[in-house]
């Protein structure tokens, strides 16, 4: 009988614990778009002329442009192949409006293509995907993603950005 107790009692903590953890994070699992696709993102319901706002829930390849306190701005990018290179990724064209801003979570799942280190030396990529493998501190994405745009993919629930996963480029 005590055994019976004992196991359904930390049965009960196992479920709660895993619970709790999972609410923590607790998002839909969304579709990913092509990593290196060749279009914007479509988001037919978002109204670009009522002001910069948050887009939708999912995920949009894209980059961040800047970081005001926690809010960050970003806008969908397309990969544009070349003629000397492989290719790079390119925003909307200048007097576009494609943008948008979303606060950043505070418990923002921010996963490095080029290490946590300023120099962005040390790559920590997936060779599966090439995506960013390391996890890195929400401090971290802040600073290096308000000095340059780095491509990646940026996952929006409820009007927050919950997950940001660098997209490497050679």
């Amino acid at each position: 009988m005590r055994t019976l107790l004992a196991g359904g009692a930390a049965a009960a903590v196992m479920l709660t614990s895993g619970v709790a953890a999972h609410a923590a994070t607790a998002y839909p699992n969304y579709k990913a778009p092509k990593i290196f696709g060749t279009s914007f993102q479509p988001d037919p319901k978002h109204d670009f002329t009522k002001g910069i706002h948050s887009r939708r829930n999912g995920i949009l390849r894209g980059w961040i442009t800047d970081v005001r306190g926690a809010v960050a701005e970003y806008e969908p990018i397309k990969w544009k192949k070349g003629t000397h290179t492989e290719g790079n990724f390119v925003g909307p064209p200048e007097g576009d409006a494609m943008a948008y801003a979303s606060p950043i979570a505070k418990d923002v799942v921010f996963l490095s293509a080029y290490g946590c280190v300023s120099s962005m030396t040390d790559l920590t990529v997936s060779r599966k995907t090439g995506l960013g493998s390391k996890k890195c501190s929400r401090a971290t994405l802040i600073k290096r993603h308000d000095r340059m745009p780095v491509p990646a993919l940026i996952t929006v629930h409820k009007g927050r950005i919950v997950k940001v996963q660098e997209i490497y480029t050679p």
